[in-house]
């Protein structure tokens, strides 16, 4: 291949891919064109158009420093896109794995992004530690393609000022060209994975002519998430550090001198709307060439750390050999091997190999990636403030905190897969929470992923938020809500973490028996419900029923382990007061359904779907039949259900402190399938309706298997994405359903 391609020079502003991607929405992406990487820590989207368009760092409820989703002029990106807009985009993620690849294809050429965030090979001797960075990769595999790159970077979502050194390096600073014969060797990352010819098994690199350092000011802010008496949380919250921008070029099949590798420069300019400058590049690519683009916290920030903690200038020294490694090609392709073997060998532990394989497998790399590690903590999802309703409605939350309730699922799912690992950690998170109760006795519905109590909400007025969609709202203020189902979820998870994954300790059976008490104490109060209404507190039939939950899985483990248990007798009067307490109070016979609350009894609820999954009552229950039957029936017949798409509840007629309409809602979809699947005993056509919703819900999924909390009338996602209980929706009805289906077949 030549090396006389184009050199480099800073974009105009011709049209583009990525202009023409979003001109139908007014500059933005619809929110289904985004794939997600991470690396347990935080995470990134990354639109079909080779945009970065979100990122908090360095951690998932850290401040952003791009957030162009939620502002498209002032929220800031990092873009790497084809400069011309006759161009084709393909994504998807490379096999197994939550590495994202991002095809671009025209006549004259097919290039491909390849974005990913470090994770560390499993009995690495080499590389035992996770690289805090995040890298792009840019290669042309047939002919030859012209990027633009643009990274514009807005601190503290978008409220801090930077200042950007663009430095030089200097001849004698920077690697020379060095050749690598054996690198396209006996690797599964070039053999399989990547587009190197291995007949051309000669490498020339380079290390980039620039370092871009973007500084933000330091600025406290009063208000909002960071002022907080955790400490953890307060670093994490408030984290705005420097971060530098490197690369790395590199091409197969040259020889020394021949001009092969292109040459890549970054520079300097201005945004409209930004706080500070950004770089920009434009260049050309051949076949067989390459750049990788690394953005991190510059480790000036770690240094700094160390020595005000009295670090030694050997602590230093170790600190600056592990973090900041001399950048090459060969080092950049290793992290990148690295990646690929940790998710592959994590999903290898996968045991199901039932129907909807792909996207089941999909779903637990998904809840993987949203699992935060070090403290096992499982994110509702890695977004804030991404609208249920586009207009008015105000509809827009923080989702970047763990849910007791949402959790509890994600084990839940993780176990019927067979990844057990998972179940263990974030059941040491529970015990810590219990160990830390509320003054009452009992839990906060949520709490910061290192189990932090405080997400003071703050709506930042300066961001008009998706499609212009306001507000956008950081912080959550439902922390304090009192939701008395997260009790029921929880002890239902732990059950069957005991049944199924590790015997109970003693511990941690006071601290369940404790929270069995709280509920038997408090049962009768009403709540905010499953929903997180605003409005009024009402006695919820999703909340008795999973208070019923709490107290029947408290039992069947004192049975089941002979745990000691003074209060049984009291536990199972409860138990059985309230099962007659809710087939009375939340049963309208009338209309012959279950009602959404004991004041609310001609409204219909699409929470109650989860009665029989919860074994509160059987799938065949004539009651929870008719019931089913009216939710499947269409809004303006009294249902809940438009084209096999179930809302929560009719959001016009009934008040939950909020305006507006919102779409359905992907988690009752699934739990409609899964309720079904436990009907069919009686009426096997229903096990074939339950088929036919999931095969559905799947194709409203996005290209590469993510979905959103909501699905609007026009089958676009609404909401923040990707949502954990939608894919733990997803896992819990394929497994269901499938085994229903399976069961079918030996029936006589």
């Amino acid at each position: 291949m030549s090396g006389n391609c184009p050199a480099t020079g800073a974009p105009t502003r011709n049209q583009r891919l990525s202009d023409g991607m979003r001109e139908m929405l007014d500059g933005y992406l619809s929110i289904d064109q985004y794939g997600l990487i991470g690396n347990l820590h935080t995470a990134a989207m990354v639109g079909m158009d080779g945009s970065i368009d979100f990122m908090c760092w360095p951690e998932f409820d850290s401040p952003s420093v791009f957030c162009r989703l939620l502002d498209k002029d002032k929220g800031g990106h990092f873009a790497i896109t084809p400069a011309h807009a006759s161009t084709t985009s393909k994504q998807q993620y490379l096999p197994f794995s939550n590495v994202l690849s991002t095809k671009f294809l025209c006549e004259d050429g097919v290039g491909v992004v390849t974005d990913f965030m470090h994770r560390p090979r499993p009995h690495s001797r080499s590389h035992r530690h996770m690289m805090p960075w995040l890298v792009r990769g840019v290669e042309v595999i047939r002919g030859e393609m012209t990027f633009d790159l643009e990274c514009f970077p807005a601190f503290d979502y978008a409220r801090t000022t930077h200042t950007l050194d663009l430095n030089r390096v200097e001849d004698a600073e920077r690697a020379r060209p060095q050749w690598h014969a054996d690198d396209a060797q006996n690797s599964i990352f070039q053999s399989v994975f990547l587009h190197w010819d291995q007949a051309e098994q000669n490498t020339e690199s380079y290390n980039g002519t620039e370092r871009a350092v973007f500084t933000p000011a330091v600025v406290q802010h009063s208000e909002g998430l960071g002022n907080t008496s955790n400490a953890a949380d307060r670093e994490a919250q408030t984290a705005v550090h420097a971060m530098d921008l490197r690369y790395v070029v590199g091409c197969m099949g040259g020889g020394a001198g021949d001009g092969a590798c292109p040459l890549v420069r970054l520079t300097a300019a201005d945004h409209g709307g930004k706080l500070g400058q950004g770089v920009t590049s434009r260049f050309t690519l051949c076949e067989g060439q390459r750049v990788f683009f690394v953005l991190r916290t510059v480790p000036d920030v770690g240094v700094a750390a160390l020595r005000a903690g009295g670090g030694s200038s050997n602590d230093v020294a170790a600190y600056l050999a592990k973090y900041d490694p001399a950048l090459s090609m060969k080092y950049v392709e290793t992290l990148l091997e690295d990646t690929l073997l940790y998710w592959l060998g994590w999903i290898r532990s996968c045991t199901y190999f039932g129907r909807w394989l792909e996207n089941v497998e999909r779903s637990a790399l998904i809840l993987k990636l949203l699992t935060y590690e070090p403290t096992g903590a499982v994110v509702a999802a890695v977004t804030f403030s991404l609208p249920e309703a586009i207009g008015d409605a105000g509809r827009n939350w923080d989702y970047r905190f763990t849910w007791v309730r949402d959790s509890a699922f994600t084990m839940y799912a993780f176990m019927r897969l067979g990844l057990n690992k998972e179940a263990k950690k974030y059941m040491e998170f529970v015990g810590r929470l219990c160990r830390e109760k509320n003054p009452d006795g009992g839990l906060q519905i949520m709490y910061t992923l290192r189990g932090g109590r405080e997400m003071a909400e703050l709506e930042l007025r300066h961001l008009s938020g998706y499609r212009n969609c306001a507000p956008v709202r950081i912080g959550n203020g439902a922390a304090d809500h009192l939701q008395l189902d997260i009790y029921g979820e929880l002890l239902d998870a732990v059950y069957l973490y005991n049944k199924f994954s590790q015997p109970l300790s003693y511990d941690e059976w006071v601290n369940i028996r404790a929270l069995v008490d709280y509920v038997c104490a408090n049962y009768n109060q009403p709540d905010m419900g499953i929903w997180e209404v605003r409005g009024q507190r009402q006695n919820f039939t999703y909340s008795k029923v999973q208070c019923w939950v709490a107290i029947d899985r408290g039992l069947r483990l004192v049975d089941k382990r002979d745990f000691p248990c003074h209060d049984k007798e009291r536990w199972r009067q409860t138990r059985d007061a309230l099962y007659e307490e809710i087939m009375n109070r939340a049963w309208n016979s009338d209309l012959e359904m279950f009602t959404q609350s004991y004041e609310s009894t001609d409204t219909l609820d699409a929470a109650v779907l989860a009665m029989p999954l919860v074994f509160f009552c059987a799938g065949t229950d004539p009651r929870f039949v008719k019931t089913m039957r009216r939710i499947m029936l269409p809004p303006h017949h009294g249902g809940l259900t438009a084209n096999n798409l179930v809302f929560r509840y009719n959001a016009v007629h009934t008040d939950d402190g909020l305006n507006g309409e919102e779409g359905t809602f992907s988690l009752c979809t699934f739990w409609l399938a899964e309720a079904l699947s436990r009907a069919s005993t009686a009426d096997i056509t229903l096990l074939y309706k339950a088929q036919v919703i999931i095969d559905e819900m799947i194709m409203y999924g996005n290209h590469v298997g993510l979905f959103s909390e909501e699905i609007d009338k026009s089958g676009k996602h609404l909401g923040n994405f990707p949502q954990a209980f939608t894919h733990i929706a997803l896992i819990s009805a394929a497994f269901n359903v499938d085994r229903a289906l399976k069961s079918n077949k030996h029936r006589p």
